[in-house]
């Protein structure tokens, strides 16, 4: 049988792009809940093999105007304490980190919006699942809240030049990524909001121009924890 994962999307505009072939093509597939729409968050995995939640533009500590935001993080907190296989993009990387006993704050002088070098700790760099990518390869950041402190327990994988945390390992197979390696230039600009004209522009434009040349290092990484996942050894009994 075919492994699963369970993908929490948070809103439209934010949908699991990239991640679902390159996922499938390593041998999980994928069942999306959008989460934003009304459908429940499950108390647990049940069946499914992985937890995947994607980013979104809300804050991670705003329970009370994103009603799923709650069980969203006791599910994470519940997958990642059973062992089970777990990936947390942007929003969901910190959804896992408060969910766990960490600390979430707005990023440190403002918005993060474009590429950034990849900037492995040696944990990182020896780490099953980050260790599909290079030392100062560029991955695109698009956040306005960062991972300030990571729960007990957990391991900085990799941090930015502004002391954030870019990744860690939540579990043994638990990892929080701070950047989107599921995104092209369509699904980008659809986060374009006016506001950072010429930023949001140049993102666009670098991206357009070398995602051919960035997407095979993204596509190594979420390969990568699909092979993890969808292994026999981290099925559900």
């Amino acid at each position: 049988m075919t492994a699963r994962a369970l993908v929490v999307q948070h809103e439209e505009k934010a949908p699991a792009g990239l991640l679902l072939p390159w996922l499938e093509s390593a041998g999980l597939a994928c069942d999306v809940l959008p989460a934003h729409e009304g459908y429940a968050v499950p108390a647990d995995l049940g069946d499914h093999a992985a937890l995947v939640v994607l980013g979104g533009s809300m804050d991670a500590w705003d329970d009370q105007a994103y009603r799923w935001l709650l069980p969203t993080k006791a599910l994470i907190a519940g997958t990642v304490s059973a062992g089970r296989p777990f990936l947390g993009v942007c929003l969901g990387h910190q959804l896992a980190a408060l969910a766990l006993g960490g600390q979430v704050a707005r990023q440190p002088g403002g918005q993060t919006m474009g590429l950034r070098a990849w900037r492995p700790t040696p944990d990182g760099v020896a780490d099953p699942l980050t260790s599909a990518l290079l030392p100062g390869t560029e991955v695109l950041q698009w956040n306005s809240d960062a991972v300030t402190a990571l729960p007990p327990g957990a391991t900085l994988l990799a941090e930015d030049t502004d002391g954030t945390v870019q990744a860690a390992r939540y579990g043994p197979l638990a990892w929080g990524v701070q950047f989107h390696p599921e995104v092209d230039d369509e699904l980008v600009r659809g986060w374009t909001t006016g506001q950072r004209p010429e930023a949001e522009e140049s993102t666009l434009r670098v991206l357009r121009q070398r995602q051919e040349e960035l997407h095979p290092a993204w596509e190594q990484l979420i390969r990568r924890f699909g092979l993890l996942a969808a292994a026999p050894e981290s099925r559900p009994a």
